[in-house]
């Protein structure tokens, strides 16, 4: 293949590689510097997002109930009637709970500290042989944990009790998400303006199959974060797990990241149950790995199938690299960018494969 390349090519598209990658890593290393832009960039523009990804996931919903022949803006009408009444009914009943454990848990938090460090201390006395500089790490890592998860759960409490962000998104997102739905056709439209006529089948192509892998994607994998919030938040409640609300919620958000989303959405819950004790522990080890295997053996394939069409070796790639990036947020983000970029490249090399048939036909 290399051979009927023209070696300067092949060194320039080594130049334009390095250059990516300097200018990806520069653009980490001095986020602190334009931080704050990014953040009032952000705050400004995440309605919009906010509302397109809605839009996006209820759009199909939108064209099955106008197939039966129901006026666009009726079926506007009917998906906002069910689905806010569903916000109006988590804002009633799930907010406040969700508000109140997390408050508890936040105020707990010293006191679970302090437990674990008991149990080092004990850990100390059968490991005095160890040098001290070996305690001293450990007291200090506890300092950090103790520290960081204080500052994350109050980040948390503040970033959900910020009244204008709540008037934001019952106020606005509602109004974007229907003219988002309602004129699909000429924001399409006005998008195919910057795109050069030649390029528009492709382009074409691209998003079509992006739309098909993603979506699927990303709807089913909301069905089935749903199905183990629920059902992780029923078997906390009759265990009498404390903060069942809150654990069921971080367990239903992090089982959007594949392979590690499990584990790291069951280490709080196992780390509150074994301060209560080693049975109750066990319970939630067993609820888990129950509510785990029907979701991974029945829900996700059934529901989710195999939709994004990626060998799972890339995909633990993309989420180490998505977790050194962007912490849990690159976790969230590292399929779906995968899924993005396995699409265009996929699309590309079908269409680059085409012209060299055509080409072949045409000189034989």
């Amino acid at each position: 293949m290399f051979k009927e390349k023209n070696p300067l090519h092949i060194l320039y598209w080594l130049i334009i590689g390095i250059l990516t990658f300097l200018l990806v890593y520069l653009f980490i290393k001095l986020f602190p510097f334009y931080g704050t832009v990014f953040s009032f960039l952000w705050s400004v523009f995440f309605p919009f997002f906010f509302s397109l990804f809605i839009a996006y996931l209820l759009y199909p919903i939108m064209q099955k109930i106008h197939s039966f022949n129901i006026p666009k803006g009726l079926a506007i009408l009917i998906i906002y009637v069910l689905f806010l009444g569903g916000i109006i009914f988590a804002i009633n009943r799930i907010y406040p709970l969700f508000l109140r454990q997390l408050t508890e848990l936040s105020d707990q938090l010293p006191q679970f500290i302090s437990t674990y460090k008991n149990w080092i201390y004990q850990i100390y006395e059968s490991t005095a042989f160890l040098p001290e500089t070996v305690h001293d790490k450990m007291d200090n890592l506890f300092q950090q944990i103790e520290t960081r998860m204080g500052n994350l759960v109050s980040k948390l409490i503040n970033s959900i009790t910020k009244i204008f962000d709540i008037i934001v998104v019952v106020t606005v997102i509602p109004v974007l998400v229907f003219y988002f739905l309602k004129d699909k056709k000429r924001i399409k439209d006005w998008l195919k303006k910057w795109i050069p006529s030649t390029y528009h089948h492709r382009a074409h192509e691209i998003l079509f199959s992006i739309d098909k892998s993603l979506g699927n994607y990303i709807r089913g994998q909301l069905l089935v974060s749903l199905f183990v919030s629920i059902a992780t938040f029923t078997s906390y409640y009759f265990l009498d797990l404390k903060y069942a609300l809150v654990l069921a919620i971080i367990m239903g958000f992090t089982n959007f990241i594949p392979y590690f989303g499990p584990i790291i959405g069951a280490l709080p819950a196992l780390a509150i149950a074994l301060t209560v004790s080693t049975k109750l522990a066990v319970f939630v080890l067993i609820t888990v790995f129950v509510i785990q295997l029907i979701e991974s053996n029945f829900l996700s394939p059934f529901i989710v199938g195999k939709s994004i069409h990626i060998h799972p070796i890339a995909i633990i790639f993309a989420l180490l690299v998505g977790g050194q990036v962007g912490g849990v947020v690159g976790l969230l983000l590292a399929v779906p960018l995968l899924t993005i970029t396995n699409e265009i490249v996929r699309q590309f090399r079908k269409s680059t494969e085409a012209r060299q048939v055509t080409k072949k036909n045409t000189s034989d």
